[in-house]
């Protein structure tokens, strides 16, 4: 059996910003504005959502989940990487990016459910129309809400304690813009097969299972508006699922491309990129992409600015 000298590291080096040295200003920048953007465009979905009597329904209670969660993602991810760009030490302390893990993960994994939760609430609202008060009440969605959340951080405590078990020898360069478990798993020196069929056997519930059920309640959705005749009828029932299916294929389809491909098919570059998408990107989109088209929330603001 192949004996491993496992080294005790006191902190971790990001590589993602190695060869970014003359651009760290202009990162600097760039990042300072997207959280600030995100964070204040998701804040007001939150406010709205809270203060308006018209958007005090589940759909928006749902919304205002994905804006939290869409706050916290960003939190967890850009102020760090910020203050390595400001003070030019690439390095981030064992602890912190054990913690950042565990957070981001979580985040991960409620955001996957939280989607499958927001399709079945569109499902019912237009397939069910006459069920949807006595199905989706305030007590069923805080429980869908609530369990989205404690399936999130219990998914990630899995994967974080079996992460951090695994022996790192020798190198604690991590090929990264931030801690996250495919580039953990690669400067790993163990064997990594259990961590990997975790990723897959765990991803089955906590991502395939809920993209599942979103096809599912997305066929049923299309088979019922298509069966509308009034072409108006028609046009705003598919408006109401268009931003949602819209973030459901960005999200998925990074989130899939970096957590279910064995880790030794995926690049550097991939590795590192991929993951700005669903971590920045996707956060930064959601709240445009939901308010771009929705007149709920424009006469919602049009009437808090007529307030002030």
């Amino acid at each position: 059996m192949k004996v491993h000298n496992q080294t005790v590291f006191s902190e971790f080096i990001i590589l993602g910003f190695q060869d970014l040295q003359e651009l760290h200003l202009l990162l600097f920048s760039g990042f300072l504005t997207i959280y600030l953007f995100t964070v204040l465009w998701n804040a007001f979905i939150i406010t709205m959502a809270t203060l308006d009597q018209r958007l005090r329904t589940p759909m928006y209670f749902f919304l205002g989940n994905l804006s939290v969660l869409d706050i916290c993602y960003t939190t967890t991810t850009i102020p760090p990487m910020m203050s390595l760009l400001l003070t030019q030490r690439n390095s981030i302390s064992y602890i912190g990016c054990l913690l950042q893990l565990y957070f981001f993960f979580s985040f991960v994994g409620t955001e996957c459910l939280l989607l499958a939760v927001m399709a079945f609430d569109r499902y019912v609202a237009i397939c069910k129309p006459l069920h949807y008060p006595l199905v989706i009440r305030r007590k069923f969605c805080l429980q869908l809400a609530t369990l989205c959340w404690a399936s999130g951080f219990f998914n990630s405590a899995i994967h974080t304690c079996f992460a951090f078990r695994l022996p790192f020898c020798n190198d604690n360069r991590l090929d990264a813009f931030y801690c996250d478990i495919p580039p953990l798993l690669k400067l790993s020196c163990g064997d990594i097969t259990l961590n990997q069929r975790l990723l897959l056997f765990i991803g089955l519930f906590i991502a395939w299972t809920p993209l599942f059920c979103i096809l599912l309640s997305y066929a049923y959705i299309i088979s019922t508006v298509l069966k509308i005749r009034s072409t108006e009828g028609r046009q705003k029932a598919f408006s109401t699922c268009s931003s949602h299916l819209t973030v459901v294929l960005l999200y998925y389809g990074s989130c899939i491309f970096t957590y279910l491909r064995p880790i030794s098919s995926q690049s550097s570059v991939n590795a590192k990129l991929i993951p700005l998408m669903y971590s920045i990107l996707t956060p930064l989109l959601n709240p445009v992409i939901y308010t771009l088209r929705n007149k709920d929330v424009k006469k919602a603001f049009q009437s808090a600015m007529g307030k002030i």
